[in-house]
């Protein structure tokens, strides 16, 4: 059944997160690639772009609680991807080699998902989705 057929139709709540699993399909399709979970994924790009960053920081870029960054940081330590160093009560991620030497494969994978979107949905429409949930994610 489409998601316009259905009894909840005209509800944010059941139709965003109908999207969101459905969006989550496909990212998780995507990143096979590089064997990580999206958010993973993202975590890792935003350390390799910017080494040295505070859990605090990518907690705000990545609308994600700082325990939930934590778990994700761990994660990644296990897979030996990044490595975190202390100074003092500040802690620092940075990429370790195995993280640097996915780089280029974690673009490509976020390629995909921005041209599998793009198709699925259509460029402009997605581009426009997008930055209408953007605004109203900032108004919640």
């Amino acid at each position: 059944m489409k998601v316009t057929e259905s009894k909840y139709n005209n509800c944010l709540y059941f139709v965003a997160n109908t999207l969101a699993r459905k969006i989550e399909r496909l990212a998780i399709e995507c990143w096979k690639p590089v064997d990580l979970p999206p958010s993973h994924a993202y975590l890792l790009m935003m350390v390799l772009e910017e080494p040295g960053l505070h859990p605090g920081i990518l907690a705000k870029h990545l609308q994600l609680t700082p325990s939930t960054i934590t778990r994700l940081i761990e994660k990644l330590e296990e897979k030996k991807l990044v490595l975190r160093q202390f100074e003092g009560k500040k802690t620092c991620v940075f990429p370790s080699e195995g993280g640097k030497a996915l780089f280029p494969l974690l673009r490509v994978c976020l390629t995909d998902f921005h041209t599998n979107s793009c198709c699925i949905i259509g460029g402009d429409e997605s581009k426009r989705m997008v930055s209408d949930m953007s605004l109203m994610a900032d108004k919640l």
